[in-house]
């Protein structure tokens, strides 16, 4: 052991003796060296600090933590609440429906769908996005989002599972009835003609953004945007066989309940994801997302049993959805109390939607899609403009800004949703019937679409 401690002193000294022996050498290379190389390299150098400091692993753990949420949040969670609403004859249906759709989606939006949200689509871009980036060209492991803290194919990914959630939240307004080859028709031009161009005009510098509508993560975007479909949808391909004449129960609360809840712990991915940092404001996305859902449950539950007399579970767990539609687009914007509000308001509506505005209507709209994300879409949107005010408890206008020029935008906003969304789906479904056929046949639809579509059973008993 001594002569290794001796050893190693020996070899430290010289050392120290050879560098100061040859500091005059180093100084003269150096000189030289840096006449030719030092330049480029300093270059390099500059670049990747530049990129280091950049990059926040903070921001890009926690947004691919909210990545893998959302992505919870559609497979199961709305495969299984979906699924628990359904008839027996039909669970496999709807869980192959949403399966395969986030399947499709992902693919879609790697081919041409993120470039055509998040570029610059020039004389268009006021509507549309370019194909600069198409199959994710130019995009590396070391690019980062422009202006962000964050990889780039982080981002990606998130707004991956945004464009495969939102077409798989309408299969349930057409549940039990539609042919799986016209779902997956429809639903791959409803991304490509429909979603992609909402989601530029309001995220990815379109019009609607430039107007300064406020949609924290996706309002508008998705669920607005997936009601409307789904209402089209619901009245195009007609209403159930027995609809109105024979009960039509859902065949597990249980499942349901369970989706419900993985939608809940999922929603933080979706709501507190899209501020795309570690942050304050991701914090408040947090607290507004749990008090609005809350109070949601709350308030259907009461309504239900004021009007119905009990309260139901499943009342339970559709308030809650309603509670998360609302505060998505504005989570980033209000104060807590005001998330309280908007959450309480949005769910009563939403209560009224389901139970007396779609009876009255008598559209089909199997498992209340637009009813809960179409309308509550609709309170969250409009709500966002009156509550991220000052005086309530948000985070204030920005600069210039007035209620009313903001209630402006997000008039707007609702407005080209619903028109784009409203008559491009119903063009969809039409070209869509011509060419496939959107209804399974009679004898399919009363044997059920696990088997006359899948071959399969849910259960075997």
């Amino acid at each position: 052991m001594k002569k290794i401690l001796s050893m190693i002193a020996l070899v430290s000294a010289l050392g120290f003796s050879g560098l100061a022996l040859a500091e005059e050498e180093v100084v003269i290379v150096d000189e030289a060296v840096s006449t030719e190389i030092a330049p480029a390299a300093a270059e390099a150098v500059d670049t990747a600090t530049e990129a280091m400091l950049a990059l926040s692993p903070g921001d890009t753990a926690w947004t691919i933590v909210a990545t893998v949420l959302v992505l919870a949040m559609i497979i199961p969670g709305v495969a299984l609440f979906y699924g628990g609403l359904v008839r027996t004859k039909n669970m496999v249906s709807i869980l192959t429906q949403v399966f395969v759709t986030t399947a499709l989606m992902s693919v879609i939006w790697v081919v041409y769908g993120y470039s055509l949200a998040f570029t610059d689509g020039g004389s268009l871009n006021a509507y549309i996005g370019g194909f600069s980036k198409t199959l994710l060209s130019g995009i590396t492991p070391d690019t980062l989002l422009e202006g962000g803290t964050i990889p780039e194919y982080v981002f990606v990914t998130f707004q991956l599972t945004f464009a495969a959630i939102t077409p798989a939240l309408i299969v349930g307004g057409f549940a039990e009835r539609m042919k799986f080859s016209a779902v997956l028709a429809f639903l791959a031009l409803w991304v490509t003609f429909i979603y992609i161009p909402i989601a530029h005009m309001v995220w990815g510098g379109g019009f609607l953004g430039d107007l300064g509508a406020a949609d924290f993560a996706g309002g508008t975007v998705v669920h607005m945007n997936a009601g409307i479909a789904a209402l089209v949808g619901a009245i195009v391909v007609g209403k159930r066989l027995g609809y109105g004449k024979e009960a039509m129960p859902p065949h597990s609360i249980t499942l349901t309940m369970v989706g419900a809840s993985m939608l809940w712990v999922g929603w933080f991915g979706f709501n507190v994801g899209s501020e795309l940092a570690a942050d304050g404001i991701a914090g408040l996305a947090l607290i507004n997302t749990q008090a609005a859902t809350g109070a949601a449950v709350l308030g259907w539950v009461f309504a239900e049993w004021l009007f119905k007399g009990k309260p139901s579970l499943l009342g339970a767990v559709s308030g809650a959805v309603a509670g998360l539609v609302a505060i998505t687009p504005a989570c980033g914007f209000l104060g807590p109390v005001g998330a309280i509000v908007l959450g309480f308001v949005a769910s009563v509506i939403a209560f009224w939607a389901v139970t007396s505005l779609k009876v009255k209507l008598g559209y089909d709209d199997s498992l209340d899609v637009f009813g809960i994300h179409g309308v509550a879409g609709l309170i969250g949107a409009f709500g966002t403009g009156i509550l991220m005010s000052a005086d309530f408890g948000g985070i204030g206008y920005e600069e210039g800004t007035t209620m009313a020029s903001q209630l402006y935008a997000q008039a707007v906003a609702i407005g080209v949703t619903i028109v784009w969304g409203g008559i491009g789906s119903y063009i969809l479904f039409k070209i869509v019937d011509l060419f496939i056929g959107l209804r399974a046949s009679e004898e399919a639809e009363r044997e059920g679409l696990d088997t006359s579509e899948h071959g399969e059973r849910a259960y075997h008993y």
